[in-house]
């Protein structure tokens, strides 16, 4: 797949910084164009990866009819790069477009489950709670849509409020998110100046709480701001604390930040594809890291018991039995697979049952490819079956 040189290219736009072909470079390079925030992955030590390497790349899968080699899917899906781990040990590991072992890569929408299992830690202190409204946390969303949403429906992407998701309209809520958090210059000067402002704006509603999935990267900042509210601390710091710095991260990661210093929770955070296999073993196995209970087990389950019925319409074509709990995909429902998943192709597919863990990061050119993403879990499904 076609790549950039690796210095910034003289004539990326700020606008298009995050888009094809730019993101080639962009996704390796987050902290040299928008400000962000340290994910300290602290003094403690290292979570090894041993190895168990075996010729993955040459065996075949067959989907829709057609059959590749993993090789030719990687080379053909603008891999930057891909690893995955049984048993513990990792059996494949490769990298292209000038990323290697301690590149740092944007994640985008994995970012929320990161998030997520931050909030599992507040949730198993006492300083969270699912069941609660979120105004209990902030009441200045009295006055709008989020007014008798409980934190369980922000959690699940169920609550009525109503977000435009659409990526490139130029006058989205995503579009004001963007700028919001710094990624893209103000279309307006009326525009939400920070995160939270844009949430403040939110006074539509287009369902009942509780009734539908819906994917709103929103919620999950409405999530994160709970915490704060709830701990004190920043999501960064939480993140840190409670995940990064616990599991045995090899390196630091980041978050890109808003004016106000929030990270963007929903999907700003960039970190190693080895760091990303670490995060992925801890949540397959249970959320216990060589003895340690780092995320509490209990969340990690409940994150299994998404409601299928909530599910619905486009979104089974990728996940046809599919439901979503606690800002992670399950796959299908009551089985234990879990899946993050980001635009432009960034994936991290978790089976607790076999213990296996597939990290894949991208610069798609397209925000979302239904396809692409089907093929990707087919052949993640196949590496798995085959071992």
């Amino acid at each position: 797949m076609p790549g950039l040189p690796h210095n910034r290219p003289k004539d990326m736009p700020f606008t298009e910084w995050d888009r094809p072909p730019y993101n080639r470079w962009s996704f390796q390079h987050v902290r040299e164009i928008v400000p962000t925030a340290l994910v300290s992955r602290g003094d403690g030590p290292v979570l090894e990866l041993s190895e168990n390497l075996q010729d993955i790349g040459q065996r075949r899968f067959t989907f829709d009819g057609n059959s590749q080699t993993v090789e030719a899917w990687l080379g053909e899906s603008y891999t930057d790069g891909f690893i995955a781990l049984s048993g513990g040990k990792v059996i494949i590991e490769t990298y292209s477009n000038g990323m290697g072992p301690k590149s740092l890569h944007l994640v985008q929408s994995v970012s929320k489950s990161v998030t997520a299992a931050a909030a599992g830690a507040l949730v198993e202190q006492g300083l969270l709670d699912p069941d609660r409204l979120v105004t209990d946390y902030l009441p200045e969303l009295e006055q709008t849509a989020y007014a008798g949403a409980r934190l369980r429906h922000a959690l699940d992407m169920t609550s009525g409020t109503f977000f435009d998701e659409t990526y490139t309209a130029p006058d989205s809520h995503c579009a004001f998110l963007d700028a919001a958090a710094g990624w893209k210059p103000y279309g307006d000067p009326s525009w939400p100046r920070t995160v939270f402002d844009v949430i403040l704006r939110l006074d539509s509603r287009e369902l009942p709480h509780g009734e539908r999935f819906r994917y709103r990267s929103i919620e999950t900042d409405v999530v994160a701001h709970c915490m704060e509210r709830a701990s004190g601390k920043t999501t960064w710091q939480l993140v840190s604390d409670h995940v990064w710095a616990p599991m045995g991260a090899e390196s630091d990661g980041y978050f890109t930040v808003d004016p106000s210093g929030y990270a963007a929770a929903d999907g700003g955070f960039n970190a190693s594809l080895r760091d990303l296999a670490r995060f992925g073993l801890m949540m397959a196995r249970g959320g216990r890291v060589e003895g340690r209970q780092v995320i509490p087990a209990g969340w990690i389950a409940d994150c299994l018991k998404g409601d299928g019925t909530l599910f619905q319409g486009d979104y089974r074509i990728v996940l046809p039995k599919g439901a979503y709990r606690n800002q992670f995909w399950v796959e299908e429902a009551g089985r234990p697979i879990l899946i993050c998943r980001g635009v432009f192709g960034q994936l991290i597919y978790i089976d607790m049952e076999k213990d296996f863990v597939a990290v894949k990061l991208s610069s798609w050119p397209d925000f979302l490819n239904v396809p692409a993403t089907r093929t990707a879990l087919a052949a993640i499904r196949s590496i798995r079956d085959s071992l």
